[in-house]
C-alpha cells in the first residue's frame, strides 16, 4: 500500500538539511544534502507507519494541507511517498 505525507525541510547553519513530518509525531530526517535528507525521510516514514500499522487500533493521521502548516521562510516541502507490503510476496 502507498502512503504519502508531506515533510518540511530546512537548511541548517552547518549547511546540512533537517526535516520533519507535520503529521507523523516525532518523525524526523536529516542529511548532508537535501537528497540525503529525503532518503532519510523515506526510511523514517516507513518505520513510523510500519510501527503504527502493527497496532490493531492503529489510526494513521490525516494529511495536512500546505496552507495549514506553520512554515518559515526557506522551508522546503516535499511529499514523501512510501510503499509498505502487508504480507511478504503480496503487492497492491
Amino acid at each position: 500500500m502507498n502512503f504519502i505525507y508531506p515533510a518540511v525541510f530546512h537548511k541548517t547553519a552547518e549547511e546540512t538539511y533537517e526535516g520533519y513530518f507535520p503529521d507523523l509525531e516525532c518523525c524526523y530526517a536529516k542529511g548532508d544534502t537535501l537528497d540525503d535528507a529525503l532518503e532519510d525521510a523515506i526510511d523514517a516514514a516507513v518505520n513510523w507507519i510500519s510501527l503504527e500499522l502493527e497496532d490493531e487500533d492503529a489510526h494513521l493521521p490525516s494529511v495536512s494541507d500546505e496552507d495549514d502548516m506553520n512554515l518559515k521562510e526557506g522551508d522546503i516541502i516535499r511529499n514523501i511517498s512510501v510503499h509498505i507490503r502487508f504480507q511478504e510476496g503480496w503487492d497492491e
